[in-house]
């Protein structure tokens, strides 16, 4: 019932997202680039209803205390005062089924998960989610040990300072340092950036920086359930917050005026879903993974958009029913086919 709702809402707000369709053969065309192929489809319903299994887990999520506070006053009272919260560890378990890199940057734990039989061919570069304001999940930890296993690839995850005890400014910081630090003993072209929720925007933000700084970009993008505007804008979004087990709007508004720390909120940097058209145009193939019981699926849908207009190989994977940050419930046919096209994202 609540996904034929939400698809409903979703059709209806055309004028914002655009219709969604089904996967279309590749375009005859070539992007600006030379190096890949737009197709035919942005926007593309990889399950048009959700597995047995995510029904159950939603059906969990539903009856535990939520992540983050109902509302705007409640977002307030948490952070106030609060202890600095501590990245969940690792799993001792990796040790054995992992080779493990840690090292300091700039003062702050970064750990790298490379496949047993040695360092991947490509890199990624990953940011864990959680408002900007909360540390590495322990759920955070499987969905990376599963893109390490399942592409065959070495992810490097900075477990960087959250905000308000550190600022933005400073998670930017540590975000280049260690893009930089990556950059200079592997290619670029073979390193891709990628983060759920608050780090897809750290993700994304990199990589703007790093096309306004004029060096050496990514070779690839990929984005899971990015928060790409902090305010909110589109009214849209209004119409999916009953569905969304998670997130509340006036809770995010809160948390990103925090964020913005006096900025303002529609600023590029703030808030990449307004980057200019033609930093867009430069950015890598970009693939972004969101369910549709998820607040941010409005602007990721608006975002794919602008930067097919911009001339980028860009396409979105929807989800019906799915919650934030889907993927990092690795068991389900869901998380499992993110995994997949982000294998096959590699392959291209």
């Amino acid at each position: 019932m609540g996904g034929h709702i939400v698809g409903k809402a979703a059709r209806s707000n055309e004028k914002h997202a655009g219709r969604l369709t089904h996967e279309a053969p590749a375009a005859g065309w070539a992007a600006k680039r030379g190096k890949t192929m737009l197709t035919d489809t942005a926007i593309v319903l990889r399950s048009a209803s959700p597995s047995l299994l995510m029904r159950a887990v939603k059906w969990l999520i539903g009856r535990r205390p939520p992540v983050f506070p109902a509302d705007e006053a409640g977002f307030h009272a948490v952070m106030a005062g609060r202890k600095l919260p501590l990245d969940a560890p690792m799993p001792e378990t990796f040790r054995k089924k992992f080779r493990i890199e840690e090292r300091e940057v700039l003062g702050h734990k970064v750990v790298t998960l490379h496949p047993l039989l040695g360092p991947g061919a490509w890199r990624m570069l990953y940011f864990h989610g959680g408002g900007f304001v909360r540390p590495m999940f322990k759920e955070h930890w499987p969905l990376v040990a599963e893109m390490v296993k399942q592409c065959r690839i070495s992810v490097t995850v900075p477990l960087y300072p959250v905000v308000p005890e550190a600022s933005a400014s400073d998670q930017d910081a540590l975000a280049d340092a260690v893009y930089a630090e990556l950059a200079a003993s592997h290619d670029p072209a073979r390193i891709i950036l990628n983060g759920d929720s608050a780090g897809g925007h750290m993700a994304l933000a990199l990589a703007l920086r790093l096309v306004k700084a004029g060096g050496p970009l990514p070779g690839k993008l990929a984005l899971f359930a990015p928060w790409l505007d902090l305010g909110l804008a589109d009214p849209a979004i209004a119409a999916i917050e009953p569905f969304d087990l998670m997130l509340k709007i006036g809770t995010l508004r809160a948390c990103g005026k925090l964020v913005a720390a006096g900025r303002a909120i529609d600023d590029p940097a703030v808030s990449p879903l307004y980057a200019r058209a033609e930093d867009l145009a430069q950015l890598p193939p970009t693939r972004i993974w969101t369910g549709r019981h998820d607040l941010f699926i409005i602007d990721s849908r608006s975002f794919v958009r602008r930067l097919r207009a911009a001339g980028v190989d860009a396409k979105f994977y929807e989800y019906e029913a799915a919650p934030h940050v889907f993927m990092a419930i690795t068991p389900t046919r869901e998380a499992k086919d993110t995994i997949g096209l982000l294998k096959e994202f590699l392959r291209e």
